[in-house]
């Protein structure tokens, strides 16, 4: 099963290139064709094979000889992995089609926040809705508890970034307009713990938001003294935009393999219940 759920996981890591880059500009996923973006050539469908194709023409559009991104190849791979992985993990099982949208989903996201400082909607609110629909599936949370954690993540969130939007202009004023912003949490990241919820519950949304907040402060902080260092100056690395909902997808995947374990031995070991 792993097996065939790797070439399952190539074709949707192929659909995913298209999304990721098409919805955060607006862009149809249907229309028009792939196209190499240097001589508009439409990519015949024997040069669109996952992985295969990229490797065949050694990285090259087939018309003008200019370079593909490696990113194809690779959100290919990487999502073929978290199919396997996850029917590997789960055996031939809802549990397992689920666990692999979701970490879809959270893949899609982490390369449109990444590159486009946006998460879409469609990765958001329609993983929300797939979330609480797979919730009545056997081996899901329950749609009782999806609920809630899609409740619970974004107003967590929501409380989160209007509290921090209050403290800036409270604190520093006009900080958020020479940013760019208008506020300190994104729409998007908000809506986006929405969907993680639907898909983890309470404790998932936790234990997502503690996780993601964790490495999003250990890798600025480590950005950071890394470019002071370089440059012996005061680095502006703290006050640029931050990607939050890579780190929050990174917490979400964390939470899905391994949330059961942690909330255990952190109720058993840390609070002694």
């Amino acid at each position: 099963m792993p097996v065939v759920a790797w070439v399952y996981g190539l074709l949707i890591g192929s659909f995913l290139n298209v999304c990721s880059l098409r919805w955060p500009v607006d862009e149809s996923v249907v229309r028009p064709r792939s196209k190499c973006p240097n001589c508009d050539t439409m990519i015949a469908c024997y040069d669109n094979i996952p992985v295969v194709s990229w490797l065949v023409l050694r990285g090259r559009c087939r018309s003008c000889g200019v370079p593909v991104s490696m990113q194809y190849p690779l959100v290919e791979l990487t999502t073929a992995l978290m199919w396997a992985g996850a029917f590997a993990l789960h055996g031939p099982s809802w549990e397992a089609l689920r666990g692999s949208i979701f970490l879809t989903m959270l893949f899609g996201i982490s390369i449109s926040d990444a590159q486009f400082y946006i998460i879409p909607d469609q990765f958001s609110i329609g993983g929300a809705v797939i979330g609480f629909g797979m919730s009545f599936f056997a081996g899901g949370i329950g749609w009782t508890q999806s609920l809630m954690g899609a409740a619970a993540g974004y107003g967590v969130l929501w409380f989160v970034g209007a509290t921090g939007t209050w403290m800036i202009k409270r604190l520093q004023p006009g900080r958020l307009e020479e940013a760019g912003v208008d506020q300190a949490m994104g729409d998007g990241d908000i809506k986006m713990m929405a969907m993680v919820g639907s898909f983890l519950g309470l404790w998932g949304v936790a234990l997502t938001i503690f996780l993601g907040s964790v490495v999003a402060l250990v890798t600025i902080l480590s950005r950071a003294i890394f470019a002071m260092a370089k440059s012996g100056t005061e680095s502006d690395e703290l006050e640029r935009l931050i990607p939050f909902g890579v780190f929050l997808a990174a917490g979400g995947g964390v939470a899905w393999v391994w949330g059961a374990a942690l909330v255990n031995w952190y109720l058993s070991s840390v609070i002694g219940l």
